[in-house]
């Protein structure tokens, strides 16, 4: 066999293209993965993994003093240096020798350097060096890349430096006056981690009327009382005009409010963009620098002979971690499937092995901020717009017994929608403590279209929290 030859080529080393290549090669397949960075990519070492360690240590003390008993035994504040170490802990001190090891165990290829593709199923790797290795697919390459933080073109913004998601998880101090650009997952996890990490001064700018505008309504319009009150500016309704990094380093936000905000550091987190710019797209009839739109099996709809796929924040479907590897799953395993003539993998029908269905109507997502916010499948707007007759039932969690036990004066929100015709839930979203360990229940009914009616008989354990689900369903009438 030619040494550059493989079933499957693999850019981009991240969860999504671990996953991919992992699962081609339990397939019966041989890959390759191509990396210019670290095994492992963004989540490993600058978003989830890092960012949960930032944020939990403090949710920990939060919940400790919430309960009478243990508020009385907490006698100091968080250890900066500790949480830190934490974090560099669960980044593994951004070194990927376990990644490396662990493609080795799955018996993955790894080559360092940049891909660029050179035709149909040829991909070009240069190293660091300048040496250059060719690549050629039996069967398949498949596009990882993932995507990067995007600048908002404000004058000034990008000379004043600005912490993007990368600096924000991985810095090393805590500025003592941060904005935040944008009121989105990144903005509200960020802000909630070092507000609590020692910044005096924090404050979200959004240029919309609430914050995660793509949530429920509520969400955003409890987030925002629940932010000022822990000492988090909101700014709502409001733009950034210009910014101006001073002699002396201090930043000045120019605010279309007429406002001057004064920062020490800024955080960009208006948004994100595919990494496409410089993999030699024009090659295949693709556009440098854009989303690349995938079937249900993944593959590039715009590329004849079916042989580019593309997984992850690459095909902009839902720029998650656990969605990244979901449709890696599914990717590897059809590649390998039509490698071998499966039929049922020519067209996958959906909920198969084949198909990621759970793209468009059960994409759960949990916020870390505090409170949490947590939601699965449609809200009520969006599924209105598709034409369904639902119905919104909603319920304070802090009337639940379990959550009163959780924490004193507990509060927060749920709502559940109701498709009508079909009697199934197709959403939910919560709002409040820890309410992200609840959310794969309501998933798991989504994707299973369990009838409301047998959903009724999932008798839920008293007293916790999930007695919300009782609650929810004894409103909508059963």
């Amino acid at each position: 066999m030619d040494a550059h030859q493989y079933d499957v080529v693999v850019i981009g080393a991240g969860t999504t293209g671990e996953n991919v290549a992992d699962r081609a090669v339990k397939g019966g397949l041989s890959a390759i993965i191509v990396e210019s960075g670290l095994v492992g990519g963004e989540c490993s070492y600058w978003a989830c993994m890092p960012s949960k360690a930032l944020l939990r240590p403090g949710q920990a003390l939060e919940d400790a003093m919430s309960v009478s008993g243990s508020r009385e035994a907490v006698t100091g504040k968080l250890n900066v240096s500790a949480v830190l170490k934490r974090r560099d802990y669960f980044t593994a001190n951004w070194n990927d020798a376990g990644q490396v090891e662990w493609l080795r165990n799955a018996k993955v290829d790894l080559i360092r350097g940049h891909a660029r593709f050179t035709g149909e199923r040829r991909v070009s790797v240069t190293d660091k060096e300048g040496a250059t290795t060719n690549l050629t697919a039996r069967h398949a390459v498949v596009i990882c890349t993932g995507s990067d933080p995007a600048i908002p073109d404000v004058p000034g913004l990008a000379e004043a430096r600005p912490w993007t998601s990368r600096e924000a998880t991985s810095a090393r101090t805590a500025p003592r006056r941060l904005a935040v650009l944008g009121g989105g997952v990144v903005a509200c996890e960020m802000a909630t981690a070092w507000k609590r990490l020692g910044s005096e001064e924090v404050t979200v700018i959004q240029r919309g009327a609430r914050l995660i505008p793509t949530y429920e309504p509520f969400a955003g319009e409890l987030l925002k009382p629940a932010f000022e009150q822990r000492g988090i500016g909101v700014l709502t309704d409001t733009t950034v005009q210009t910014v101006e990094r001073q002699y002396d380093g201090v930043a000045r936000l120019s605010l279309s409010n007429g406002q001057t905000l004064v920062a020490d550091q800024i955080l960009a987190a208006t948004g994100r963009q595919p990494r496409t710019r410089d993999l030699g797209l024009e090659t295949v009839g693709l556009r440098p620098g854009s989303w690349l739109e995938v079937d249900d099996s993944m593959r590039v709809k715009a590329v004849a002979g079916g042989w580019l796929y593309a997984a992850g924040d690459v095909n902009h479907l839902a720029l998650l971690t656990h969605m990244g590897k979901y449709q890696a799953r599914v990717c590897g395993d059809v590649i390998a499937a039509r490698a071998k003539g499966k039929p049922e993998a020519s067209a996958p029908a959906p909920w198969t092995q084949y198909s990621a269905t759970a793209n468009t109507s059960a994409v759960p997502q949990v916020i870390f901020s505090d409170p949490e916010v947590a939601a699965v499948g449609l809200t009520e707007g969006e599924a209105k717009a598709r034409g369904m007759k639902v119905r919104a039932v909603d319920y304070d969690i802090g009337r639940v017994a379990g959550a009163s036990l959780y924490a004193d004066g507990y509060k927060g929100h749920a709502r559940m929608v109701v498709d009508q015709t079909r009697g199934v839930l197709v959403g939910m979203t919560l709002i409040g403590p820890s309410v992200g360990e609840l959310i794969h229940a309501a998933t798991i009914a989504i994707v299973g279209a369990v009838p409301i009616s047998r959903l009724w008989h999932a008798v839920p354990a008293y007293p916790t929290i999930s007695e919300l689900w009782l609650r929810l369903l004894e409103t909508l009438g059963l």
